[in-house]
């Protein structure tokens, strides 16, 4: 059973910086992209980041590139997302989530364990 933990939510102003880390439980992580989405109160999932497994390659959403930067580390079975020049319309809740292939996909159901979510706000 994978299993993934998020941690590094909070309360930020705008313009200012969050880390969010993923904890995986997978024995094969080191195969698998892995995907951060958001989800804001009314809206739908959305696709922020995802990186690929070996190679590392890297995918943003328009909204946050240049702003997000999705890393991994396959030694501790972890992702991370930094978050700098935070927006208000970035509040939402972030999930991680393991690509269901090794193809590196932004659609939601290419993903096949999630997280359970942490909460970002950003004050104005």
């Amino acid at each position: 059973q994978v299993q993934l933990a998020e941690s590094g939510g909070g309360l930020v102003q705008a313009g200012g910086s969050l880390r969010l880390s993923c904890a995986v439980s997978a024995r094969t992580f080191v195969y698998y992209p892995m995907g951060w989405f958001r989800q804001a109160p009314g809206k739908e999932r959305e696709f922020v980041a995802a990186i690929s497994g070996t190679n590392s390659n890297t995918y943003y959403a328009d909204s946050v590139k240049g702003r997000f930067t999705i890393t991994r580390d396959n030694a501790k079975n972890s992702v991370s997302l930094q978050m700098n020049s935070l927006k208000p319309e970035d509040t939402a809740v972030y999930y991680c989530a393991k690509g269901r292939t090794a193809e590196v996909d932004k659609r939601i159901r290419a993903y096949d364990y999630w997280g359970q979510g942490t909460q970002v706000t950003v004050s104005s």
